[in-house]
């Protein structure tokens, strides 16, 4: 089996050639190392690269597999951690010189499960600035680009881990999702990425952002994705919002489908505006759910929708004013479109904030209660494909010093009301750039995101598509 075949081999896959000892741990490792080493002078995924310390793993590994010893479900699996999380002896910072150095000296709870699982952590992924931005350049690490096309944004925060999945480092990649930084490197990337519900991977420290940051997988599958969330899903006494129940069995209930669900599709919220090409490549994955799999989809009202900008850009710049302090003295080292967001909530009085977590609640509740009514909406995954990566808005669209979100209005709904939500690829514009479906569930409905997913997915495969990378 060549390197190539190995990378991009799927890691239900993997794990059975694994036990079976057609592949070993350290022959998968290497291989996939052999291509980051090839491969990332031109696309830079890695904020850190931990190539001996995986080796070592993968030796550790393969002596298990030997003798017989009990093997976790990720047993020899390379996989990638975004420079947010913390590993044990690597650098975690943030994508910004203001964390430069900082070296955790424990793991996570997601990095520890993933362990436990017999998981090899290959490094640190790149991040823009403390994840404030859906472009993946950061003053620190500088541009990660999309493998379908240099320069270009492969998404963020957890672009790294976006382009990774795309160019075979490996088949499982883990990310968060704030605003979307799960799904719009999978969107981007041409990839899948799972934002599950709320607290169903626990956060460790919880994040400073008003319960809106999940943590989730992006892969080239839809079989290892649920594969991956099972692993590092549960409660845990870190976070005091993870969810109670453990994790339903993803991978075996994967191939059933939820009877007949009722769909809703929304072109653009009632607000959004969207690039013409990719609104039909939406339209014409909607269409498949109906010609395909024989699920009647439909176009209700969603009149919430529109109230959704005047929240995101309260909070956002509100959340990250907590940087304050540190303007005056990095303001030459950070990123200015960051600045500009830290400036524009720095001056939002405690009182304004609490009222407008109250018109938050309530725009919560109508998206749950629209979920009375449908099981799932598909919409768009993000408004356009991917643009020069030195750009916060794509040409054509409205500049602003650090609003980026005009491009991704689909997004942060969800995070704010919690629900599951995936971006599925669905396409390729004319310019060969991939372009994704979000599938959103029922708050706590992960298994049948999933389950929705991987129908999609087998109406219309998409993990052949290999970017046009040079090894």
């Amino acid at each position: 089996m060549d390197d190539t075949d190995l990378c991009f081999m799927p890691a239900t896959e993997l794990s059975d050639a694994i036990r079976a000892k057609r592949v070993s741990p350290s022959e998968a490792t290497r291989a996939v190392l052999r291509r980051i080493e090839a491969l990332e002078p031109q696309l830079n995924a890695f904020a850190y690269l931990a190539a001996e310390e995986a080796l070592a793993a993968a030796e550790a590994a393969d002596a298990a597999v030997m003798k017989g010893a009990t093997l976790g479900p990720l047993h020899g699996i390379p996989v990638t951690i975004k420079d947010h999380e913390a590993v044990a002896g690597m650098p975690m910072e943030h994508g910004t010189a203001l964390r430069r150095g900082h070296v955790p000296a424990a793991d996570n709870v997601t990095v520890s499960r993933l362990r436990q699982a017999g998981a090899i952590i290959l490094g640190k992924t790149t991040s823009p600035e403390f994840g404030w931005k859906g472009v993946s350049q950061s003053p620190l690490t500088g541009i990660t680009h999309n493998p379908w096309k240099h320069g270009y944004n492969a998404g963020a925060s957890s672009a790294g881990a976006g382009v990774g999945a795309a160019a075979g480092y490996g088949p499982l990649h883990q990310g968060s999702d704030g605003a979307g930084s799960v799904r719009m490197p999978a969107h981007f990337c041409g990839v899948y990425g799972l934002k599950p519900s709320y607290g169903r991977i626990p956060q460790s420290p919880m994040a400073a952002s008003d319960y809106t940051v999940h943590l989730g997988p992006l892969t080239r599958t839809v079989a290892d994705a649920a594969l991956m969330l099972k692993v590092m899903s549960g409660p845990h006494p870190d976070d005091q919002s993870s969810l109670e129940a453990q994790p339903a069995d993803y991978p075996r209930l994967l191939g059933q489908r939820p009877g007949r669900p009722r769909i809703a599709y929304s072109p653009d919220l009632g607000h959004a505006r969207v690039d013409p090409e990719v609104a039909e490549l939406v339209r014409q994955a909607v269409a498949r759910f109906e010609t395909a799999l024989d699920l009647p989809v439909e176009q209700p009202a969603t009149p919430w929708g529109p109230r959704g900008p005047d929240l995101a850009r309260f909070f956002w710049p509100a959340h990250f004013s907590r940087y304050a302090d540190r303007v005056p003295e990095m303001r030459d080292q950070m990123d200015p479109g960051f600045i500009a967001c830290i400036e524009a909530g720095q001056h939002i009085t405690l009182a304004e904030y609490q009222t407008m977590r109250l018109v938050k609640y309530a725009y919560c509740a109508e998206i749950h209660h629209f979920f009375e009514d449908w099981d799932f909406l598909l919409t768009p995954a993000v408004s356009v494909a991917a643009f020069p990566a030195e750009l916060l808005q794509p040409p054509h669209w409205p500049q602003h010093p650090w609003d980026w979100m005009s491009w991704a209005e689909f997004s942060y709904p969800f995070n704010l009301s919690q629900n599951p939500a995936a971006s599925i690829p669905c396409g390729f514009t004319s310019a060969g750039l991939p372009v994704g479906l979000q599938i959103v569930g029922r708050r706590f409905d992960d298994l049948g995101v999933l389950q929705m997913s991987a129908a999609f997915e087998a109406a219309a495969p998409w993990a052949q598509h290999r970017p046009p990378l040079a090894v």
